[in-house]
């Protein structure tokens, strides 16, 4: 029973500086946590000492450095062949991440047993960095393609309600050139990645005004949000794409007067924004492909009819790649009975720190 306890507190022992491992490895073995890392392996090897290198050599020593010209020998010999080498008093093992050599785990006096299995749990934890890393790239790639594509046929017509108010109604042609420039600043705007839910909210405001100067009043805004959401990080530029498709798309070509409400709770560990219009609709089959990125056309669309839903198939990417497969949007539409976009993001998420 004793030993059986031993056995336990042990296996928590090891289990806890896996975790704290994983931690410092956050961002690979060039990033800050490589040392701590290091200190860490060191005592969970109980050996003399530990390297952590990269292909360059050495990125992190704890205990007694080697000597310069015998470890890069040892080193050579472990990329050489991409296996486990031995050079007294020294034993290195490589870190094989997602298939390819990335660097290796060396010990002396001790630990030799363990360390391939430790080795192993390394990999992991820079195979786990390698995508984050990947995963933010592809979010600052999809968000760079998404400004590019900001509307010029909302930009062209926010100038023209602009001009045509200049002399009618200056004070409000003054309010709305404010608003756009606001807009554009936002948009536009190179502060990070991840903004906050009452900041994408403004932006999405200042926009429904310009729109709503254009619509001659004639639209009705509904906005809603719960305030326990307002300070929860998400992908920069989410809500306004939708905002602007259902405003484009949803009321556009619809005749008469129209309405768009945007709202936001808590559900959970979840925060829940949804936007929704009582446009002309679509055919949830199209709204689906829209999605997949496939640009579909109706019969009858403006030769730009392609560009229909660029905006929601870029937003549902990011959110996939930040979040999971399972954060996408989700599209509740038919013809002529409006649309409503869903979004579910964590509304707690380590390392998300809106600017």
């Amino acid at each position: 029973m004793r030993r059986e306890r031993r056995d336990d507190a042990l296996t928590a022992r090891v289990l806890a500086a896996v975790h704290k491992i994983d931690a410092d490895l956050h961002d690979g073995l060039g990033g800050r946590g490589a040392p701590s890392a290091a200190r860490r392996l060191r005592r969970l090897l109980a050996a003399g000492s530990v390297v952590l290198a990269d292909l360059n050599g050495p990125v992190a020593v704890a205990g007694q450095a080697p000597d310069e010209a015998e470890f890069t020998a040892l080193l050579g010999q472990v990329y050489e062949h991409a296996t486990q080498a031995h050079r007294p008093p020294w034993t290195a093992v490589p870190l094989i991440v997602a298939g390819e050599l990335s660097g290796a785990l060396a010990v002396r006096e001790g630990g030799d047993a363990e360390l391939p299995a430790v080795a192993a749990l390394v990999a992991r934890s820079l195979d786990h960095a390698a995508l984050r890393r990947a995963r933010s790239r592809i979010a600052q790639a999809d968000l760079r393609t998404l400004r590019a594509q900001i509307s010029p046929h909302f930009l062209h017509n926010a100038l023209a309600v602009i001009g045509a108010r200049i002399r009618t109604e200056p004070d409000r042609a003054r309010m709305l050139l404010n608003d756009f420039a606001d807009y554009l600043r936002y948009s536009f705007s190179t502060q990070g990645d991840y903004a906050t839910v009452a900041d994408e909210l403004q932006a999405v405001q200042t926009y429904l005004e310009l729109q709503r100067a254009r619509f001659d009043d004639r639209m009705e805004l509904t906005v809603r949000m719960a305030p326990e959401v307002l300070p929860v990080a998400l992908p920069f530029l989410v809500i306004q794409p939708i905002v602007e498709n259902a405003v484009r798309h949803g009321l556009e070509p619809k005749p008469g007067p129209g309405a768009i409400s945007v709202s936001g709770f808590g559900e959970g560990p979840l925060c829940v924004i949804e936007v929704e219009d009582d446009g002309v609709g679509m055919d949830p089959a199209f709204a689906q492909a829209v999605l997949a990125g496939e640009r579909p056309r109706r019969a009858g669309a403006a030769p730009d009819g392609g560009r229909k839903g660029v905006g929601l198939a870029n937003v549902d990417q990011r959110l996939r790649t930040v979040y999971g497969a399972e954060y996408g949007l989700v599209i509740e539409t038919a013809p002529g009975s409006g649309t409503r976009v869903v979004v579910r993001v964590p509304r707690f998420m380590r390392g998300v720190v809106a600017n």
